[in-house]
């Protein structure tokens, strides 16, 4: 998979942005940075699926660390006025804002080293 460095520098400056969005956004409508700094990192539990092999992997790990799941929850939280669902969705977008603006891209099923931003880790 090939991402020419120009676009993969628009994408990720794409996820800077998306992460400094959340933050404000959570900072005027969240439910607090305890709960933030707990469940930041729970979208990486996707990685465990790597285990049933690179396949089941790349597409739990694309299904956590994909923007519709979390714009929905999002939409949802806005829609009933449920202020803990909406801190929910703006945490799962600040956390792929940040893997994005960190170069973790979504999966590719060859294996994690390969995303749509390019090739993460160091060259065998």
């Amino acid at each position: 998979m090939s991402v020419t460095k120009n676009i993969s520098i628009i994408l990720r400056l794409e996820g800077l942005l998306v992460l400094i969005l959340s933050l404000l956004v959570y900072a005027q409508y969240g439910s607090g940075w305890t709960l933030f700094a707990i469940l930041f990192l729970v979208p990486d539990l996707s990685l465990f699926a790597y285990f049933s092999g690179p396949k089941i992997g790349a597409a739990v790990y694309n299904a956590a660390h994909s923007y519709i799941g979390a714009l929905l929850l999002t939409g949802w939280g806005v829609l009933l006025g449920t202020p803990l669902v909406l801190a929910l969705g703006i945490i799962w977008l600040a956390h792929i804002g940040f893997d994005r603006a960190m170069g973790y891209g979504l999966k590719s099923p060859e294996g994690f080293r390969f995303t749509h931003l390019g090739i993460i880790g160091k060259a065998r």
